[in-house]
């Protein structure tokens, strides 16, 4: 079961890098009228988002019940010069990590899906559950990206 759910995570990364396949900078750039994020603040935000992933599995995985810290998402993505980091470079890393990661989580015991961290907003915190979280936040992200392509097409025709 855990073999099947660490190749969806790792299968994740090639997903963002096609979602963002063909848009131009202008595009990846577009402000939505809604003030939601750009579709290049989203891939951002996932690069983000599963290096910190990364960081709590792994120190789940070797330590005895480790604080896991949240973070404010919205600053992270508006950070200055956040907007000149190039999207594509991310998708190439974000699939680059999720691969690397991939390779400890195979590694692992079969009881270490059941250790866990404590999160300082969430509680208690399992591998397992970590795993879970970040596939589903991944295609949860996506769904946004898709939106906002198709925007783009709509607007086009």
């Amino acid at each position: 079961m855990k073999s099947e759910r660490i190749d969806m995570y790792i299968a994740g990364g090639a997903k963002l890098a096609q979602s963002i396949w063909g848009l131009t900078l202008d595009q990846l750039h577009a402000k939505p009228a809604d003030g939601s994020w750009t579709i290049h603040q989203i891939v951002i935000h996932m690069l983000d988002s599963d290096l910190i992933a990364t960081d709590r599995m792994k120190r789940i995985a070797c330590m005895d019940k480790p604080l896991l810290t949240g973070y404010d998402e919205n600053a992270f993505v508006n950070l200055p010069g956040a907007d000149e980091l190039s999207a594509f470079t991310a998708c190439e890393l974000f699939q680059k990590n999720r691969q690397m990661t991939g390779t400890i989580l195979r590694k692992l015991p079969s009881n270490a899906w059941d250790r866990f961290g404590i999160h300082n907003e969430r509680g208690k915190v399992t591998l397992g559950e970590l795993l879970e979280t970040y596939i589903h936040h991944l295609d949860h992200h996506l769904q946004f990206i898709a939106k906002k392509r198709a925007m783009f097409a709509t607007a086009t025709e």
